[in-house]
């Protein structure tokens, strides 16, 4: 059973997304709004396994020196993820997934230099992944400082070391990637505000918005009352 609030929507007359992926920079809270959401809709949860990547914390230690191999890992995982859900036919239900395939070049493009970054298209145009999109992408913004403060909060010892430079570096990608993404529907929220881990108001009040949407891009902004 996945972790979420004891809430309850009403979806009566509602056609709900059979698909939603959650996106954005670390620290930001998609694994905490993806269970929660599961766990609403009671959904299937498919979730980024970044603690088996045993790479993750030599790149935060050292990123030049350990970036390809951690990136390599990660594309090989989510295919991977991706192949085992079109043999279980899981595409067919419906789930919530707290990463969008995109982001594994968004990440390659970031990380890798020119030579690795070379070496890792190859190696994914070859696996050749064929994943669904999404019926609703949503995407959680919040500015470097937030970040920052909610990984120290979370206390993991692989994300120590992560640098600001970097941490900035991935926010002004994802806002670029979402800038021209065009694919499906998306929702911006500004989750600076949010807290999604400890009030479900904060929660309920944002599921209750993204129900309402259905194409096209959308922004959430959390009322002050909240």
């Amino acid at each position: 059973m996945s972790e979420g609030f004891n809430i309850t929507i009403d979806t009566k007359g509602i056609e709900l997304p059979r698909f939603v992926a959650i996106e954005g920079p670390i620290g930001v809270g998609k694994t905490t709004l993806a269970r929660h959401l599961a766990k609403t809709l009671g959904y299937d949860l498919l979730e980024e396994q970044a603690d088996a990547n045993p790479f993750l914390e030599r790149f935060y230690d050292n990123p030049k020196a350990a970036a390809l191999p951690t990136q390599l890992f990660f594309l090989f995982q989510r295919s991977q993820q991706i192949q085992d859900l079109r043999q279980q036919d899981m595409f067919q239900g419906a789930f919530v997934a707290d990463f969008l395939m995109d982001k594994d070049q968004l990440f390659a493009q970031v990380t890798l230099d020119d030579d690795e970054l070379n070496i890792y298209q190859q190696v994914y145009d070859q696996l050749a992944i064929n994943a669904p999109e999404p019926d609703l992408v949503i995407y959680l913004q919040a500015p470097n400082h937030v970040l920052e403060e909610r990984i120290r909060s979370r206390g993991n010892d692989a994300e120590r070391n992560i640098e600001s430079g970097y941490l900035q570096t991935l926010n002004d990608a994802y806002m670029h990637f979402f800038h021209y993404y065009d694919r499906a529907p998306l929702l911006i929220v500004n989750a600076a505000e949010l807290d999604l881990a400890n009030n479900p108001n904060h929660y309920q009040q944002l599921v209750e918005y993204m129900l309402t949407v259905k194409s096209g891009r959308h922004y959430y902004n959390p009322t002050p009352t909240l």
